[in-house]
């Protein structure tokens, strides 16, 4: 028997003062049964990120060629595409011919060893952004998981906070891949 999705809901606020982009989200995010709390926070914070119209939490770890996030414009055609963890080459290198612009966020301890093996391969790929979240911030915001949270995020001259009534997270990404 099939093991079934964990449903979790999360009323997000989002002030970027950056992007100059405000406003509040209300989202169903079907948990994977092997997607682990800080996996699911991690894509809540990407969707934070780069929230905009269009963007969707996708079926993810349920369907092989599909992101963890994306944005797709009125034609269907994808706009933003947003990888999780350590995807391969192969991956990013499809991503890349399907989407305008790729974003990769690797959030686990061997990330270094990762970027090593990989970064010579992706240096052509001119729409794709590799960044690194330090593994303590995402146990951090692995933290924050409930079935049912309210959170904040907040994002001012580069500085990214997520919080909830009882924690704040503060979020420090490396960029080890600029887009063109």
């Amino acid at each position: 028997m099939a093991l079934k999705a964990a449903i979790f809901k999360a009323d997000l606020n989002i002030a970027d003062m950056d992007r100059h982009y405000y406003a509040d989200h209300a989202l169903t995010i079907a948990r994977h049964p092997s997607e682990t709390d800080e996996r699911m926070m991690v894509r809540i914070l990407a969707y934070a990120l780069y929230a905009q119209e269009g963007m969707a939490l996708t079926r993810g770890l349920f369907e092989v060629d599909e992101p963890d996030l994306w944005v797709k414009d009125l034609t269907g055609a994808i706009r933003l595409w947003i990888e999780l963890g350590q995807p391969d080459e192969d991956r990013l290198r499809k991503a890349c011919n399907r989407s305008e612009r790729v974003v990769a966020i690797c959030y686990s301890h061997s990330c270094p060893v990762w970027w090593r093996q990989i970064e010579s391969k992706l240096s052509r790929l001119d729409n794709l952004t590799v960044l690194q979240l330090p593994q303590e911030t995402a146990q951090a915001l692995a933290n924050l998981a409930e079935r049912t949270m309210s959170l904040q995020c907040m994002v001012q001259d580069g500085d990214v906070w997520l919080n909830t009534d009882a924690a704040s997270v503060p979020v420090k990404l490396t960029v080890l891949k600029q887009a063109a």
